[in-house]
């Protein structure tokens, strides 16, 4: 099979092109043939932290595919399902996915709507429920609003009855977000939108704020929470991993602060969380009231191309990658 490879290399990094051999399901697996895998930031950039690729590794995180094979233990899906989950190596024409990370595609949402799903709305779900606790009514900050976990925070939060506030430098995307139901968009840098977003809360500051960006919008979070605010830090898109914290600030309000990593899970806790997304947002996929919001759809054999249109940050939602 066809499968891309991910490498770091001296400016950002390089994806290869390499046959490999179609893997075999485990116990507790699914092989799928996938149909459509979407590109994540943390993923390709494969320079910082955790992500880093010093030696090439399969690409890709997510997809939408089809059950071809399944492994010992597995009853819960059947051969030619339609599935989205979260795995490692989707950058390929077959992938292995443990089946508690897997859910069946609701009817309505396309091959490449799905693979918009996975990563995006399960890091949104951990950000906004699992630590971030929001609750109908409160104030939801999303700095990187354009961004593929933001657009669907924003999504997410409207189904739950949230109120928010999305900042970003283009007022294009603004504008498309405001059509989408984000209540109040902030055109701004990402180190001066503290008082606009203060002001559109009534001086009472967000209940939660999701940080997309990295450490040169970290004290604008900081100051836009009001009391008993949290502040998520999903990644540092801007290369930017060193902030300055308020002590001041985080004790005087009682702020808290996670980050929200991928890497260092367990299945278990993995698992968690996608049954924590099919519980509290896959019923809003279903119905309709989310609409997974895909910028580009680009053919396999292009997914460099892809990659290089995601590090132009002209996207607003997810890119996709379709395969035959």
């Amino acid at each position: 099979m066809k499968s891309y490879w991910i490498k770091g290399a001296t400016h950002g990094t390089i994806l290869e092109l390499r046959d490999a051999p179609i893997p075999a399901p485990g116990p507790g697996q699914l092989l799928l043939k996938v149909r459509a895998t979407s590109l994540n930031r943390g993923d390709i950039l494969a320079t910082i932290a955790r992500h880093r690729a010093d030696v090439a590794r399969p690409g890709g995180v997510d997809a939408a595919g089809e059950v071809c094979a399944i492994g010992a233990g597995v009853t819960t899906f059947s051969v030619g399902d339609r599935v989205m989950a979260r795995a490692k190596g989707c950058f390929a024409e077959y992938v292995v996915a443990e089946s508690v990370l897997a859910t069946a595609i609701p009817e309505r949402l396309s091959w490449e709507q799905a693979a918009a799903v996975p990563i995006a709305f399960i890091t949104a779900w951990e950000a906004m429920v699992q630590y971030g606790r929001i609750k109908a009514g409160e104030w939801l900050l999303v700095a990187g609003a354009s961004s593929g976990v933001g657009v669907s925070c924003i999504q997410a939060g409207k189904y739950l009855g949230v109120r928010t506030i999305g900042v970003s430098r283009s007022a294009e995307k603004l504008k498309k977000l405001r059509a989408a139901g984000l209540d109040v968009a902030i055109c701004a840098d990402s180190a001066s939108f503290a008082p606009a977003a203060r002001e559109a809360t009534g001086g009472k500051g967000a209940n939660l704020a999701v940080n997309l960006i990295g450490g040169t919008a970290f004290a604008s979070c900081q100051e836009a929470l009001g009391e008993f605010g949290r502040l998520i830090v999903v990644g540092y898109v801007d290369g930017v991993m060193n902030a300055n914290l308020s002590l001041e600030a985080v004790h005087a309000k009682r702020l808290e602060i996670a980050g929200i990593s991928n890497t260092p899970l367990t299945t278990a806790d993995r698992a968690k969380a996608t049954d924590g997304f099919n519980r509290d947002f896959l019923p809003g996929l279903i119905d309709g009231m989310i609409r997974p919001m895909v910028d580009r759809v680009f053919p396999f054999d292009r997914l460099p191309e892809a990659k290089a249109y995601a590090e132009s940050n002209a996207l607003l939602g997810k890119i996709i990658v379709r395969l035959p």
